[in-house]
C-alpha cells in the first residue's frame, strides 16, 4: 500500500489546511462524476479519500506516523470507526461541484441579497471634518408589478410535481466504498421548488428590476482611505421575502498639498529664513483651520519639530483629535547681491567661523571613520 503522504503529494510537515488542499485538488480531479467509466481515475479518487481519512484526523494521523499503516488498520486493532466519517468528507468534495446534501442544496427558502461596493472619492478636508454626499447606485429590486413573485398579476405559482416542492431530487449512487443518497438540483424548477406557468410581463419572471437609486450618505469626520461605510439594507433585495444586502462605500482620499497624514496627526514643512532661523520669530504655520502664529526661538536648527496638540484629526471613535507636528526647513538664498555677500562674509569673520578649518573638521572625520 501506498504512502499517505506520497498519494497526497505533501510532507509529513504539511498544516492541517495544506492537507485538506491537496486532498481537494485531487479529489476534483478524479471524481467519478467528471471521470465516468473510468477505472483508473475511480481507484486514484478511493486511494486518495483513504490517505485524507487518516491525515486529517489528528489521532490517527499520529498513529500511521508512530506505527505505518498498521497502526490504522481496522483488521489489526489500530481503530474501530471504519469509515464512517466518510459522511463528511463526501459533503465536502460535492460542495465543490455545486451538488452537496439535502442541507446544502434547497433553493425555496428565503435568501438574503446581495452586497453592493460603492467606491467614494473624498477631498483631503471633506474627509477630516466629515460631510454628507448624494450618490447614484444601480441595483435590483423586487417587481412592482408582481412584487417579486414573478407571476403575472392575477395569477400565482404552482407546486413543482417533479419535486414535490423540494427544490432538489435524490438517487443513489455506487461506489467502491458502498451506495451513498446523492441529491442534485430539480431541472424543472431549477431548485426553487415552484413553477411559473404566466410570467410577469415587467420582469418576465424573474421578480426583479434593476433601478437606479440616489442615496445620501453621512461621512463622519476622520475617515481615512481604505475606511469602509455600511448601510444596511441598501443592497439588491432578497428572494422569497428574504432580506435585503448591504451597500459597503469604500472610501478613497485625495492627497493634500500641503498637509500629510499619519493616523490621526498632520504633518507639514514649513520654510524660515536665515534671519528668522537665527534670530527667532513669529511664523505663520497653516492648520486644518487656517493660519495661527507661532514663535520659534533663536538659533532654531533646521529640521526642528514643533507639536501643536489637539490640531490634528479627529478620531473616529472616541472624543479628541490628534496633533500637527510641523517642521521648520532654513531655506538658503540662491540669489545674492554683492553687497549681501559682503555682509555675510563680515558676518563669518565677526563670528570667528573658519569654513576652511570647518571642512578640514569634517573630512578629517570622514577619514577617520573608513580608516
Amino acid at each position: 500500500m501506498r504512502d499517505y503522504y506520497e498519494i497526497l503529494g505533501i510532507g509529513k510537515d504539511a498544516s492541517e489546511d495544506e492537507i485538506k488542499r491537496a486532498y481537494r485538488t485531487l479529489a476534483k480531479k478524479y471524481h467519478p462524476d467528471l471521470n465516468p467509466n473510468n477505472e483508473e481515475a475511480e481507484a486514484k479518487f478511493k486511494e486518495a479519500n483513504q490517505a485524507y481519512e487518516i491525515l486529517s484526523d489528528p489521532e490517527k494521523k499520529s498513529r500511521y506516523d508512530r506505527f505505518g499503516h498498521a497502526g490504522v488498520d481496522p483488521q489489526a486493532g489500530g481503530y474501530g470507526e471504519g469509515f464512517g466519517g466518510f459522511g463528511d468528507i463526501f459533503e465536502d468534495i460535492f460542495d465543490m461541484f455545486g451538488g452537496g446534501f439535502s442541507r446544502g442544496s434547497r433553493r425555496n427558502g428565503p435568501t438574503r441579497g446581495n452586497d453592493l461596493r460603492y467606491d467614494l472619492n473624498l477631498e483631503f478636508k471633506e474627509s477630516i471634518f466629515g460631510t454628507e454626499k448624494e450618490i447614484q447606485i444601480r441595483r435590483t429590486e423586487n417587481c412592482s408589478s408582481c412584487s417579486g413573485t414573478g407571476a403575472k398579476p392575477g395569477t400565482s405559482k404552482e407546486t413543482c410535481r417533479t419535486c414535490n416542492g423540494r427544490g432538489e431530487v435524490r438517487y443513489a449512487q455506487q461506489t467502491p466504498l458502498g451506495q451513498f443518497v446523492r441529491t442534485s438540483t430539480c431541472d424543472t424548477c431549477n431548485g426553487t421548488g415552484e413553477i411559473i406557468k404566466e410570467k410577469c410581463n415587467s420582469c418576465n419572471g424573474s421578480g426583479k428590476e434593476m433601478k437606479t437609486k440616489k442615496i445620501k450618505v453621512k461621512i463622519p469626520a476622520g475617515v481615512d482611505n481604505e475606511s469602509i461605510i455600511s448601510m444596511r439594507g441598501e443592497g439588491e433585495s432578497g428572494d422569497k421575502g428574504g432580506p435585503s444586502g448591504d451597500l459597503y462605500i469604500y472610501i478613497n482620499v485625495a492627497e493634500d498639498p500641503i498637509f500629510k497624514r499619519t493616523g490621526n496627526n498632520i504633518y507639514l514643512t514649513i520654510p524660515i529664513t536665515f534671519t528668522e532661523a537665527a534670530l527667532g520669530a513669529e511664523i505663520q504655520v497653516p492648520t486644518l483651520e487656517g493660519i495661527t502664529n507661532y514663535t520659534i526661538p533663536e538659533g532654531t536648527q533646521t529640521g526642528t519639530e514643533y507639536r501643536l496638540k489637539g490640531m490634528g484629526v479627529p478620531y473616529l471613535r472616541g472624543h479628541g483629535r490628534g496633533d500637527l507636528f510641523f517642521t521648520v526647513e532654513v531655506a538658503v538664498p540662491t540669489k545674492l547681491s554683492e553687497k549681501q555677500k559682503e555682509l555675510l562674509r563680515d558676518f563669518a569673520k565677526e563670528t570667528g567661523e573658519d569654513i576652511k578649518e570647518h571642512k578640514k573638521g569634517f573630512f578629517g572625520k570622514v577619514k577617520d571613520a573608513f580608516n
